[in-house]
């Protein structure tokens, strides 16, 4: 896609503009480095248009991409311009919360995608023990209601079926109920004590889930437009 133009924003909306861009670029800047978890993070894109994006991007200098050592596959990370652009995309996601909100439809809540993105908001500093089993039941789905995240020191992992462990802490409520929350429009106080999610399991997880499963990074913006004085 080309403006044909010197304007700096149309050479900006070249690189962009073009469909799934700037969904890829979140990704890699919220540390998605392999092309499996980009698709996660993505949905609905196809394995060969991610590939064509993802060389479109290489080539612009957006991102980097390497070799994963002694496999066949590759990493990707964010170049210089690529985390120079952080702020910008901070800018339009709270532009989104203020005028764009009015937009999301009930399809918009993917169990899949908000999966993903507890699994990057735990703080395993604050989880103590060599293991937490959390188990999640979304009760506005009729397939794949059941998640798991599996918590280690090292690292967190989201589980389609049951990895065979005890469960630490189980999470009853709707995908849109959690996502209001970790997107910070709810809290856990609010949503337990309207009946809207049922927690049960260890007492010390429950008190302090607020600690160890972070909000977004959206959970503290305006939510309201501000006008000018």
């Amino acid at each position: 896609m080309n403006y044909n133009q010197f304007c700096p924003i149309s050479k900006a909306a070249e690189i962009l503009g073009e469909r799934w861009n700037i969904l890829i670029l979140r990704e890699v800047l919220m540390g998605g480095r392999r092309f499996n978890t980009l698709q996660r993070g993505l949905g609905d894109i196809s394995p060969a248009l991610l590939t064509k994006r993802l060389k479109q991007l290489e080539e612009q200098n957006m991102i980097i991409r390497r070799r994963i050592p002694g496999q066949k596959g590759f990493e990707y990370f964010p170049s210089e311009a690529c985390e120079a652009l952080m702020p910008v995309l901070f800018a339009l996601g709270e532009w989104g919360i203020i005028w764009a909100k009015n937009t999301i439809l009930d399809q918009d809540f993917d169990a899949e995608l908000l999966m993903l993105y507890l699994e990057r908001s735990i703080d395993r500093e604050k989880i103590k023990g060599q293991e937490t089993v959390i188990k999640f039941r979304f009760t506005d789905l009729s397939e794949q209601r059941d998640w798991w995240l599996v918590v280690k020191p090292e690292t967190s992992e989201v589980c389609l079926k049951d990895p065979g462990r005890d469960v630490d802490v189980y999470f009853n409520c709707t995908v849109r109920t959690l996502s209001d929350i970790w997107m910070g429009d709810r809290s856990y106080r609010d949503a337990l004590r309207e009946g809207d999610l049922m927690m049960d399991g260890d007492p010390v997880l429950i008190r302090t889930v607020s600690t160890w499963l972070r909000s977004g990074i959206f959970a503290n913006s305006p939510r309201e437009a501000v006008s000018a004085a």
